[in-house]
């Protein structure tokens, strides 16, 4: 069974990969049935496939994560995050805050992101 800080390190370690743009290895942080709801409203990822067609927007991405806040308790974590990307002649940022829950094996059983264009900077 995963605990509390094996999960703080799996959301670490999927901020990193998405600020590599990574989206093979970001799915791989996933198990095969998860769900990813991001932004929530909008279209709901079911299955590692479909999860990795949604992280190819991320790939090759030049972005910065930073965590704001992480809270984990038992299979779950919360946390408030910013990616900053970099658009070449300019730069953008997103402030988030995303709720993961993780099955006992430590892999993420699902994501919701929560953000909409009021979350969005132009740098």
């Amino acid at each position: 069974m995963a605990t509390p800080e094996d999960n703080a390190k799996t959301v670490h370690r999927y901020l990193e990969l998405v600020a590599q743009g990574k989206p093979d290895d970001i799915a791989e942080l996933y198990a095969e049935d998860a769900t990813v709801e991001d932004p929530v409203g909008g279209e709901v990822h079911i299955g590692r496939t479909a999860i990795r067609g949604f992280y190819d927007a991320v790939a090759n991405m030049n972005a910065e994560c930073d965590v704001v806040t992480l809270r984990t308790l038992g299979s779950e974590a919360a946390f408030f995050w910013s990616m900053t990307i970099d658009l070449g002649e300019s730069r953008m940022r997103i402030e988030i805050i995303s709720v993961m829950t993780f099955n006992e094996e430590g892999k993420i059983a699902s994501m919701k992101a929560y953000w909409t264009p009021e979350n969005v900077t132009q740098l």
